[in-house]
């Protein structure tokens, strides 16, 4: 403002004052306007940020103009309303580049990120609460608009690993600052922080408050294989798989989802660790209770099959309530190797039930039970000494398993085999797959065994043929079968063989039968004894060669017919004595005890 009294002290006329002011306003509005050009000049600089005002839209192009006749482009997508898009709308834009070719380009989306960012760091310090929309998710974490993007690790999005963080897009949550990087304009930020100052504040109220038998809500934060992590509002609980159904289930995601609502029992609470157990299935009475009333032991029910093991299979009864039905309650008579070889999963059968554990929540079924046991009539049907048409369908060492009718089998020992010849391994006697006939001899419905022989079809030659034929003295042939250390097999008849001890083979002293015989010799024995309880004949070449001797010094012939020897004088005279040379401990016959096996 000019000072015009000053001017009029300095007695200049009106006309002077006029003339003096219009100059002094013309050289204060030329250097104001020099100002003001100089500023203009000095802002059009790459990198700054100017005022601007709306030209006109062109195509995808709003041109902007900056003054001093200059004109810049601002691409239309960078508006996030078109309706910002007005003819003489000043807004500010970054000026990015100044070309003769290509003019001036502009940036209003920088602009107005470099903006937000002053406003954020003039409002805001590390520690302050922000509410911001999570826009996407990049690596490592979310990006949240508070304004400008923040960074939100995945750590810091919940106080457990929240699973796919992707699910929080686009939803507005509320994080504090942890970090603000002013020189790279990098903000970092945390949901959990938020979250476990709040549980912290509410934990001590519930540790007051809760008590078991509660029923409280709360939110499904986190699903395991063993169990569901329900968030009660400031403490978490447990809430465990075998917990949430009176029925089976194999994971807890069949029943619950993350971030649902449910309702839990509180069944267990440790406050000095902290530690709060929860049911689902406790809210309702058990099926077990009343469990014996439903289902009477010996009853028939009928069940789906909702699970196949090797030892057996479940069946569902009913919603909570299962039963197993163990492979040897599958078949009276099939040896069944899987229970999948006779069921299929999903299957609806009928079943008998056969015992109830109600503090074990067992249930013992039963499958066979639905039919006639053959073992209980067995021996109604064949009654020992019954003669039957089987089939032999496996060899073992001690005997031959046949099938006497489909599901019942039956086990010829190998002592049962022959009364007479003396076989190492079943094999020597019958084939798989040979048909034969067999006798009864035993029966045992309890332990399913059916004991059969086949010499008994024939009459037992130890009982009257061989003691009638074969006496002790006699001297008789036959052909050497075996050697052994302590002797030699001699075959008497087809299936009949008799010991030739080493000590009856010759006066001398024998370290081996191979140095006085071999197989195949044809040789003349006396009988020494015959026994027919043990089923062996005592034989000796010695005393034969005692006999001839005797009979060649009285003049008489060697070659004499089979006959009783009694010779007591010369049995003396070479110190030995007519009687069983055979030593007890010796057991030539094979054992009669039958191995306690299943027929």
């Amino acid at each position: 403002m000019v000072d015009r009294s000053l001017i009029s002290k300095l007695g200049l006329s009106n006309e002077q004052i006029e003339q003096e002011v219009n100059e002094l306003f013309t050289s204060e509005h030329t250097l104001l306007l020099e100002e003001e050009l100089a500023k203009k000049v000095e802002s059009l600089v790459p990198g700054n940020i100017v005022t601007g005002r709306i030209v006109t839209q062109l195509g995808n192009d709003v041109i902007v103009e900056l003054g001093l006749k200059s004109e810049g482009m601002v691409e239309a997508c960078e508006f996030d309303d078109p309706s910002e898009i007005v003819a003489g709308k000043e807004i500010e834009v970054l000026l990015e580049e100044m070309d003769a070719e290509s003019g001036i380009l502009l940036s209003k989306r920088k602009a107005d990120r470099i903006r937000g960012w002053e406003r954020v760091i003039e409002s805001n310090a590390e520690g302050d609460v922000v509410k911001g929309i999570v826009s996407r998710r990049i690596k490592g974490g979310l990006l949240v608009d508070i304004g400008v993007p923040v960074f939100l690790p995945a750590s810091q999005v919940d106080i457990r690993k929240p699973g796919d963080i992707s699910r929080f897009i686009g939803q507005e949550i509320e994080c504090k600052i942890l970090k603000i990087d002013t020189e790279n304009h990098n903000i970092v930020v945390s949901r959990r922080k938020i979250i476990e100052e709040e549980r912290y504040a509410s934990k001590e109220k519930i540790l007051a408050e809760i008590e078991a038998g509660q029923i409280r809500k709360g939110i499904v934060k986190n699903i395991a294989d063993f169990g569901v992590f329900v968030d009660l509002g400031g403490l978490d609980g447990l809430l465990h798989i075998s917990d949430l159904s009176w029925g089976r289930i194999s994971h807890p995601s069949e029943l619950v989802e993350l971030d649902q609502e449910i309702e839990c029992m509180v069944i267990g609470v440790d406050k000095d660790n902290e530690k709060i157990s929860l049911g689902l299935k406790q809210k309702s009475e058990s099926p077990w209770k009343t469990v014996e009333e439903r289902y009477p032991i010996g009853n028939r029910v009928t069940g789906k099959i909702v699970n196949i093991m090797n030892y057996g299979a479940f069946v569902r009864l009913e919603e909570g309530i299962e039963g197993l039905i163990h492979i040897s309650e599958m078949s009276w008579t099939k040896r069944i190797g899987h229970p999948g070889d006779v069921l299929t999963l999903g299957e609806d059968i009928e079943i008998q039930v056969l015992d109830i554990n109600k503090d074990k929540q067992e249930i013992s079924l039963g499958l066979k039970q639905l039919e006639t046991n053959p073992w209980s009539v067995a021996s109604q049907k064949y009654p020992v000494g019954t003669i039957v048409d089987t089939t032999v369908t496996s060899l073992t060492n001690y005997g031959a398993f046949v099938e006497i009718e489909p599901g019942i089998d039956g086990l010829i020992h190998i002592s049962d085999m022959s009364w007479t010849k003396k076989f190492n391994h079943p094999g020597e006697a019958l084939h798989k797959g040979q048909d034969i006939k067999a006798v009864v001899l035993e029966v045992d419905e309890e332990k399913h065994r059916v004991s059969l022989g086949i010499k008994q079809l024939t009459e037992d030659p130890w009982a009257h043929a061989i003691p009638d034929k074969y006496i002790p003295g006699q001297v008789v042939k036959g052909a050497v079968t075996k050697l052994t250390n302590f002797g030699v097999f001699i075959q008497l008849e087809e299936g009949l063989e008799g010991l030739l001890h080493i000590s009856e083979l010759s006066d001398e002293k024998v370290d081996s039968p191979q140095d006085v015989v071999k197989i195949g010799d044809e040789l003349e024995v006396k009988i020494l004894r015959v026994d027919t309880d043990s089923r062996k004949i005592g034989l000796s070449l010695r005393r034969v060669q005692w006999a001839a001797e005797d009979k060649a010094a009285e003049g008489g012939t060697s070659d004499a017919p089979v006959r009783d020897i009694e010779d007591t004088d010369a049995t003396q005279r070479r110190g030995g004595l007519d009687g069983d040379l055979m030593p007890d401990s010796l057991n030539i016959s094979l054992p009669t005890q039958k191995p306690d096996e299943e027929a």
